[in-house]
């Protein structure tokens, strides 16, 4: 069962990053998020260190967009504001989601 699947089934099993609504649909076409969109009014960080599997949340949003590793700590993240911040290794409906599962 892919990443997100999961994740909406068991939400807490990652740690949320939140990005702001102007940051989704760069996310939902694999972007890597970037600092200034976990920086933004309406983007809530988590504290994480560098190399953190993590949930990408969106503003608005009940469900994960999104899971990445984080690129940077979270309070270097917010200290240097630009560059990759997380970057996205699934994401929905990517081709991991459409996989199917056979049984």
């Amino acid at each position: 069962m892919p990443t997100l699947r999961l994740l909406h089934k068991y939400p807490f099993m990652l740690p949320p990053e939140q990005v702001d609504k102007g940051a989704i649909r760069f996310v939902l076409s694999g972007a890597n998020i970037m600092c200034p969109g976990l920086t933004s009014p309406g983007a809530k960080m988590t504290d994480a260190p560098k190399d953190t599997i993590v949930a990408v949340m969106a503003e608005g949003k009940q469900h994960a967009l999104a899971v990445g590793i984080t690129a940077l700590s979270t309070e270097d993240i917010a200290k240097v504001n630009k560059g990759v911040g997380i970057e996205n290794c699934h994401y929905l409906n990517d081709g991991l989601w459409q996989m199917k599962v056979f049984k």
